[in-house]
């Protein structure tokens, strides 16, 4: 009995020791236990949703709902095109002996500006000549002489068809001599030439470029959604990398038979009303084109937009049931048209409702919070500037 009362002590003397041990090494750990537990007495009882919303209004930037005229816009790239545009080739093969032009000088029509070598063709014109000649002689004499009944009536038609040949003969022999030539077809400025005298050219080779730039096209796309709404005379602005802080007016000239099948848009092009001398084709164009104007458009602030799940809301201010002061109330933003800065509401506002711009975030969780509205511009802040608690608004297309 006593061995085993002697083995207790032993056993509860060794777990004091380690205790203390363990107490002696933390010794922030029984004031921490200590401290949380004081704090549980302390810390008051979890609120409801009641006493939530009865601590105080939450502070917000809002902006009020206006009225505006918006242009309906879209915007596509192109390139300049001149009136007329060539790139001047040989239709026969030959040696150069003669340029008729200077790089970049302007040129009448019919002008010639590069002759290659056509004595072979103009002595074939000869022969062909002094073959008509003889046919045209030989037919006359036969119709002599069968009014006087010494050929027959065969003889002469025989005479008749060897003057076709030879007349046959000889327009083919001035239609090669011709093409020995090369003509401007138009009014124009030449290029810069790639030949040279004395070179022998093949037929189809590049020689020079012609253009005719006394009116100036803008070729550009549009996506197949906007071609039912795009016709000719509708006016548009565009501006040029080339030329920066210019704006050049245009018009819509003619449409594209058919859609593209590969991008799904519509080939349009625009006539240049006041071009100038500066405008070469090939050179980059921004368009903006007018679809029209949305009369009346409810608009607000685009910092009033907070994305969601794929979707893009608001929130409007409304009164309190209490007849007091303003609560927060949800809304899905359908939207429309863009400008910058601001943004179409279809549905759901009026003009003179209230819509929060800044501090949305603490407003999502549900409708009916109290708010506060901020008065920013009396504060000497930026007009319409979103806090970082509203987030940045995704990109909607332009058109809801």
């Amino acid at each position: 009995m006593k061995k085993s009362l002697h083995k207790g002590l032993v056993v509860v003397g060794l777990l004091a020791a380690v205790g203390v041990a363990y107490v002696w090494q933390r010794p922030g750990a029984l004031l921490g236990l200590q401290a949380g537990k004081a704090a549980d007495k302390a810390a008051p009882a979890p609120r409801d949703g009641k006493d939530a919303k009865a601590a105080g209004p939450v502070p917000v930037e809002a902006r009020q709902v206006q009225l505006r005229t918006l242009s309906d816009d879209t915007q596509a790239v192109g390139s300049l095109r001149a009136h007329q545009s060539v790139v001047l080739k040989p239709e026969s093969a030959g040696r150069i002996v003669k340029l008729g032009f200077q790089d970049g000088q302007r040129v009448r029509k019919g002008q010639v500006l590069i002759q290659l070598d056509d004595s072979l063709q103009a002595a074939q014109l000869q022969q062909a000549e002094a073959q008509a000649h003889i046919a045209r002689t030989q037919l006359q004499r036969n119709k002599e002489l069968l009014a006087q009944g010494f050929v027959t009536p065969s003889a002469l038609d025989q005479a008749q068809a060897t003057l076709d040949v030879a007349e046959a003969q000889l327009a083919l022999a001035r239609a090669q001599l011709a093409r020995m030539r090369v003509l401007a077809p138009f009014d124009g400025v030449a290029g810069i030439r790639t030949v040279s005298l004395g070179d022998y050219v093949k037929d189809g080779a590049e020689l020079v470029s012609l253009e005719d730039s006394s009116t100036v096209w803008v070729d550009f796309r549009l996506p197949e959604r906007e071609a039912p709404r795009v016709r000719p005379g509708q006016p548009l602005q565009l501006s040029l990398d080339a030329l920066p802080g210019r704006q050049f007016e245009a018009r819509v000239q003619a449409l594209d038979a058919q859609l593209d099948a590969n991008g799904r848009s519509l080939l349009v092009r625009a006539q240049v009303l006041k071009p100038g001398p500066e405008l070469r084709s090939g050179l980059f164009a921004r368009v903006r084109l007018s679809l029209g104007e949305r009369q009346q458009a409810v608009v607000v602030p685009e910092e009033a937009l907070v994305p969601m799940g794929g979707k893009q809301y608001l929130i409007k201010l409304v009164p309190a049931p209490e007849g007091q002061g303003q609560v927060a109330q949800r809304l899905e933003a359908r939207l429309g048209l863009r400008v910058p800065g601001l943004v179409e509401i279809t549905e759901g506002l009026k003009p003179g409702d209230w819509v929060v711009t800044a501090g949305q975030a603490k407003l999502m969780r549900g409708d009916g919070q109290a708010v506060k509205r901020v008065d920013v511009d009396q504060q000497g802040a930026r007009p319409g500037a979103a806090s970082a608690s509203a987030g940045a608004p995704a990109s909607a297309p332009s058109k809801g």
